[in-house]
């Protein structure tokens, strides 16, 4: 196993560390003192590759890896100590699978004619893809959050008694850091349950806002450096010890009408997201939701997404939350 890929994990005195995958996935080695934003920082202020900070630092101390897991050590991979200053979005209808999907839950309404969602899809088609530092068409874009809103690899995915619906999406998700120049600086990328709630969503269109203000989780890994162009991975819903529903899912630029390049480009163009010593995570798109295929998942039901050349699964359970009630504004 080639590739460097990233953790941050819980030591026994409960601070946030960060560790790099080895052993083909067996173990896990301890990077420097601090954390995986510590290093990008580090990385960022030598103008030096992470790599090269990161093997510059490898001290030697191996943990077991699944033992990790399944202790509930592992935490999100990369975050902030100040969760208002980790900003999370993303970017839809990148995906011919989600589009199509989209795309049904409005086609009623449309009465026949191309759904907005479609044709958006096609706007990315015919301009998403444009030639190396040249400006393509806008995608969709949302928001998620702020840091607040991680849910770690291995925690609970929290439906809100208000929600109509909670279910997964799989897909990938670009991790960054703003330079001190408020330059984005891209420190690698991550397995991403961007979860959202797609009944409401189908109710009408504008839902859209309201229905990606969920939590959701990223990891356990970073892969630092290129994504490979063609991604393949699993996504699946597992209820007890059945598997309620999966479904293998392709992702990466081959598989997107719109180049990673691109989408950067169309977040990062707006200067409120080039704060320096900011976090970003920007999901790319969903290429297979199980709401597609009429699957509704359940308090307890624990979401499942796979692939190479990630090593462990980012897995997440379902939980329900309470009713709040009626949330009232006071005067001061």
């Amino acid at each position: 196993m080639n590739d460097l890929l990233l953790i941050q994990y819980r030591d026994d005195n409960g601070r946030s560390r960060a560790a790099r995958v080895i052993d083909d996935g067996r173990a896990v080695e301890t990077i420097g003192e601090g954390t995986v934003y510590d290093l990008a920082q580090q990385a960022a202020q030598a103008h030096r590759p992470l790599q090269n900070i990161v093997e510059a630092q490898a001290r030697g101390d191996r943990l077991d890896y699944a033992a990790l897991a399944e202790v509930g050590r592992l935490l999100s991979p990369i975050g902030h100590t100040d969760p208002a200053h980790c900003l999370v979005s993303g970017t839809g209808l990148t995906h011919l699978a989600s589009a199509a999907g989209r795309d049904k839950m409005h086609a009623a309404a449309m009465a026949g004619k191309e759904t907005d969602s479609m044709r958006m899809y096609d706007i990315g088609v015919k301009g998403g893809r444009p030639g190396a530092s040249q400006i393509g068409a806008a995608p969709e874009w949302f928001f998620k959050g702020d840091g607040s809103a991680l849910v770690p690899p291995g925690g609970d995915l929290l439906l809100p008694a208000f929600a109509e619906d909670g279910g997964e999406e799989s897909e990938i998700a670009g991790l960054y850091l703003i330079g001190a120049d408020g330059s984005p600086m891209r420190i690698g990328f991550a397995l991403g349950n961007e979860f959202s709630d797609h009944r409401l969503e189908s109710r009408n269109y504008l839902y859209l806002a309201h229905s990606k203000l969920r939590s959701c989780a990223i990891g356990p890994e970073i892969l630092v450096g290129d994504l490979p162009k063609d991604v393949r991975g699993r996504a699946a819903i597992l209820r007890g010890q059945q598997t309620l529903w999966s479904e293998d899912f392709r992702t990466g630029e081959a598989n997107m009408c719109h180049s990673l390049a691109n989408l950067e480009h169309h977040h990062f163009k707006y200067a409120q997201f080039r704060r320096p010593g900011d976090v970003h995570i920007h999901f790319f798109g969903a290429a297979s939701v199980s709401c597609a295929h009429g699957v509704t998942a359940e308090d307890g039901d624990v979401f499942e997404i796979s692939a190479a050349p990630f090593v462990r699964p980012l897995r997440n359970r379902l939980r329900k939350t309470p009713d709040e009630g009626f949330i009232a504004a006071t005067a001061l």
